[in-house]
């Protein structure tokens, strides 16, 4: 197992909240990650439990704290959604017995998890994201990596600890993705995995919640929301193609993206009700499960074809945002987009600036890749370091405001 970013972030929480709950899609390594902090030297041993096993999750839904009783604190619980009678159990015991890192959970059911952790654990509990490996923890950098923000002292950080990364190594990590089986076993496992991972784990955890009944429906609908990562979010259309009405394409969608498995960007505007209407844009957070969906055989046919711009952004924000979430942030990011086609890929809102980022599949960036950037003037909001973020081997400004910064870098 690699070292994990959220790993520090995850023992700095524990020492300020009795309970911390890790959630994000099955096979990212929640376990694992929970398993590595436990080991850490002169801490007290944690008792552990997983309610995939079944005994142990028919106890803590049938008698939560006899079930609390067999696994004492300090104590690792995964998968715990399936035992939402457990937060109360839990927030009996930390209000009697204020003591912090008592209980890690973790949860692959985000949709269900939330309800439950907010009702009974709301002041007691932590809540972290982990997505799968970033290009960072891949590259050994897990503890020198920061949040992305394309100012000289990100960038200056960054530059020391990078590697060269070509385009075609580059297309090889966002074809077989960030799973963190499948880094460690190559691209020899990768068609088995996600044919396995979208039977059983989009099948099995969200199809069941759901209540679908059309598998062949649900799989049309996952495979146009793969082939539209990227792009202006249009659920007529995702609708169209997985054969369902509007309102079920809106309950699915709703369900990828609080699973983990999409995210929605949403468009940057001063006026918060004006951004709120307007469409943002849909992201796959896993390039390779995003490939197998729309049938990508190989590293070199993805890079050549239609879609190779579109997954390089996908891959791009992905990273972007779990340098945000591996360090327990909220990922401040938009896009801007205003009725004369001006647009920006990435705004990131820090409060006090917003920095623009546009993501280029060029060695070579011209000074026309930064043009829509002055727009952003209008919105009286002061501007700060904006990127380009391509395919140079090293940092280079294209203006005083912008530099064009290699992907290595993230």
């Amino acid at each position: 197992m690699l070292p994990r970013t959220l790993a520090h972030t995850l023992q700095t929480v524990s020492t300020q909240f009795p309970v911390v709950l890790v959630t994000g899609p099955r096979q990212v390594g929640k376990s694992t990650l929970l398993d590595m902090c436990a080991q850490v030297a002169g801490q007290a041993p944690r008792s552990y439990v997983t309610l995939d096993d079944l005994n142990a999750r028919a106890l803590a839904q049938s008698d939560p704290e006899l079930f609390l009783q067999n696994w004492p604190a300090p104590a690792n619980i995964d998968e715990v959604q399936y035992a939402p009678g457990l937060f109360s159990a839990i927030k009996l015991r930390v209000d009697r017995q204020p003591v912090n890192g008592q209980y890690w959970l973790t949860g692959s059911q985000k949709f269900q998890l939330m309800r439950g952790v907010t009702e009974s654990l709301a002041g007691r509990v932590a809540v972290l994201d982990l997505l799968g490996f970033s290009y960072a923890e891949q590259t050994l950098r897990a503890t020198l990596s920061t949040p992305f923000l394309p100012t000289q002292t990100w960038i200056e950080q960054a530059r020391q600890a990078a590697a060269p990364l070509g385009l075609p190594a580059l297309f090889e990590h966002i074809w077989l993705g960030s799973f963190p089986r499948l880094v460690a076993q190559g691209k020899s496992a990768r068609d088995v995995f996600y044919r396995s991972y979208v039977q059983t784990y989009l099948q099995r955890d969200v199809m069941d919640v759901l209540r679908v009944s059309d598998q062949a429906a649900f799989h049309r609908f996952l495979a146009a929301c793969a082939a539209r990562t990227g792009q202006l979010l249009n659920v007529a259309a995702l609708a169209r193609d997985g054969d369902i009405d509007h309102k079920t394409a809106q309950a699915w969608l709703s369900v990828l993206q609080t699973s983990g498995l999409v995210l929605l960007l949403q468009p940057y505007h001063s006026n918060l009700t004006k951004r709120l209407v307007k469409a943002p844009k849909l992201y796959f957070l896993d390039t390779g499960l995003a490939a197998y969906l729309t049938r990508w055989p190989d590293a070199a046919s993805l890079e050549a074809g239609a879609m190779s711009g579109a997954m390089l952004e996908t891959w791009v924000v992905a990273e972007i945002v779990k340098s945000y979430w591996h360090h327990g942030l909220e990922a401040p990011l938009y896009f801007y987009r205003d009725t004369n086609q001006q647009e920006i890929d990435l705004l990131i809102d820090t409060g006090s600036a917003l920095h623009p980022v546009e993501i280029k599949k060029t060695a070579n960036p011209s000074h026309q890749a930064k043009k829509s950037f002055p727009v952003l003037a209008k919105l009286g909001k002061p501007v700060g370091a904006g990127a380009v973020l391509c395919l140079v081997e090293r940092d280079v400004p294209l203006s005083r405001e912008v530099t064009a910064i290699p992907v290595a870098y993230l």
